[in-house]
């Protein structure tokens, strides 16, 4: 183990340096979503350097699904705070954007260049089982902690269930911390009841939503670019597809930027480049103004997660301890990993199409099991094999 990568316990100083390493290495490997982030930050800063513990790691995650904004990104934001305060706030966030903003505007100018995205299938046909991996042994690590009571084992799958048939992200994670808060209450002494407005991030929830006012022009300007990408930004909740609706709205629908092919020619680009998917904004800026568009469009839709994290990051140890805050926070983080859970079996179909994927799938989680191979490594490693088996036309 590397000097970088020895725990360090919560209470240990964590320098800029260390931060700034560690989230520019996840932003340029992490493929596949916010679902695998999470792990791969857990694997990280949970498993590895011991930075945080599972149960506060469990309070974060929560934390980021009841803000708008890029969930991984905010966790990454989160981590960043906890270890140094603002400043690791600061660089944390920034280290985890940047080079998928490197990667997504070099798409970008090729797209504006060669009028094409670059074909990578085999990327994505060898590191999909290796994610799949990472993300079910994240959630296995953490499902006893979150569903450690069997009132919280129902919520998580009665939260499953509501998403897995369409509900609203948003509402069943407040659903369920609210149905929490009055199970506990029900069986709680009269001494333990929480003090009034212990809920504090729930203002939070819908705090971005006085920011949807449209905006009239329909030039392309940085300043007008920079209030489209910030507003959606500052109200999105939910996935990539969330994301798509609300950018077909405004770019496509109401000012005709976009056609829906450069559309979703921006949101593939996203999916299939490391670290967050929200710098489809970054590919989509590059397409409309250039270098100085791709970089106003990416601060515009990231900005209000730095703002967001900023307000609900000393919020979460007072929530911790107020009995009613806590167990509402302890809805919230069954239903988040019940969301997890939903977008893993959604990945398992996409992932496993073959016996080639079933065998990488299967290796990858023997790997990570036995031999606690940094997901990093894995997920390269899978990269690779996606490779030789398309040289080889065995990929599928």
């Amino acid at each position: 183990m590397t000097e970088r990568e020895r725990p360090a316990g919560p209470e240990a100083r964590t320098t800029l340096r260390e931060l700034a390493l560690l989230f520019f290495r996840l932003g340029a490997t992490a493929f596949g979503g916010p679902a695998v982030h999470l792990a791969m930050m857990r694997d990280e800063v949970v498993t590895r350097r011991r930075w945080l513990s599972e149960q506060h790691f469990l309070d974060l995650l929560g934390a980021t699904n009841l803000i708008p904004g890029p969930s991984s990104t905010e966790m990454a934001i989160h981590i960043g705070f906890e270890r140094r305060r603002f400043a690791g706030l600061a660089v944390a966030g920034l280290a985890f954007i940047v080079p998928a903003m490197a990667i997504t505007g070099a798409c970008g100018f090729a797209y504006v260049r060669f009028g094409t995205l670059p074909a990578a299938s085999w990327l994505l046909y060898g590191v999909k089982p290796a994610i799949l991996a990472v993300v079910v042994q994240a959630i296995w690590s953490l499902s006893p902690r979150a569903a450690r009571s069997t009132w919280l084992r129902v919520c998580g799958v009665l939260s499953a269930a509501l998403v897995a048939l369409g509900a609203s992200e948003l509402g069943v994670l407040l659903g369920a911390g609210v149905a929490s808060v009055v199970v506990a209450k029900a069986f709680a002494k009269p001494a333990a009841r929480g003090p009034a407005g212990a809920l504090g991030l729930v203002p939070l929830a819908t705090a971005g939503a006085a920011a949807g006012v449209a905006a009239a022009a329909s030039a392309i300007t940085l300043p007008h670019l920079f209030w489209v990408f910030f507003k959606t930004g500052s109200v999105l909740f939910g996935s990539g597809y969330v994301l798509l609706a609300f950018l077909r709205a405004d770019l496509v629908e109401r000012l005709g930027w976009l056609t829906e092919a450069q559309l979703i020619d921006a949101i593939a680009v996203g999916q299939v480049t490391p670290g967050p998917v929200f710098t489809t904004a970054t590919f989509i800026g590059y397409v409309l103004a250039g270098p100085g568009g791709a970089a106003i469009a990416t601060a515009g839709i990231f900005l209000p997660a730095f703002f967001f994290v900023a307000l609900s990051g000393p919020l979460v140890p007072r929530l911790r301890a107020s009995p009613s805050a806590a167990a509402f926070l302890d809805g919230v983080n069954v239903a988040s990993l019940a969301l997890m859970a939903v977008v893993t079996a959604q990945l398992g179909r996409a992932a496993l199409v073959d016996a080639p994927t079933i065998v990488l799938g299967v290796l990858a989680a023997g790997l990570l099991v036995r031999f606690r191979v940094s997901s990093t490594w894995l997920l390269g490693g899978g990269a690779a094999a996606g490779w030789v088996l398309h040289a080889l036309g065995l990929a599928g």
